[in-house]
């Protein structure tokens, strides 16, 4: 299951170095939008196999769980990672740097306000994936380890959650 998780990004790195070609190089643009909304099937495939890797008897894992949250932080955050590299694939082979300067105060807060709003709905995505999971196989001794992997994400998700408040609280300052 790792393998295919690694896969999966892989590919959908791949999809994404594509589409750029295929824009900026090829010139392609119609081909490189089609290229790159592609890139959900991925995802789709992931829980496709993770799903029937556990319906086929196989004691879910940490790796089982990980394709539920890649899945969450797939379409959640899969539009500002294009976004980034399209920054990247800019600056690095058309030597246009439109790369967002770093923020401070009250820029600060409200990217990071952002981020963590960005990171609920990943949890969302990611949680309704576990928990339909769990609910589909219902085999508590087989799937155990799903809710262990939703219990640490949980964790997570408020350590991001305080880490934002403190942005606004404390908001950073330029040295």
């Amino acid at each position: 299951m790792a393998y295919f998780i690694i896969g999966a990004e892989i590919a959908f790195w791949i999809l994404i170095v594509v589409g750029l070609v295929l824009r900026y190089i090829l010139k392609l643009k119609r081909l490189s939008i089609f290229v790159l909304a592609a890139s959900p099937v991925i995802d789709l495939v992931l829980i496709l196999l993770t799903v029937l890797d556990l319906k086929n008897g196989e004691i879910a894992t940490f790796v089982h769980g990980l394709s539920a949250i890649y899945i969450g932080v797939s379409i959640a955050y899969g539009k500002q990672m294009i976004e980034w590299a399209d920054q990247q694939f800019k600056w690095l082979v058309l030597k246009v740097d439109e790369r967002p300067k770093k923020a401070y105060g009250k820029e600060k807060s409200k990217r990071e306000t952002i981020g963590f709003v960005r990171h609920l709905f990943a949890y969302a995505i990611g949680s309704a994936v576990l928990w339909g999971i769990l609910l589909f196989l219902g085999k508590d001794e087989q799937t155990i380890s799903l809710f262990y992997v939703w219990s640490i994400w949980s964790i997570v998700v408020v350590v991001d959650g305080i880490i934002s408040i403190s942005y606004i609280v404390f908001p950073t300052t330029k040295k």
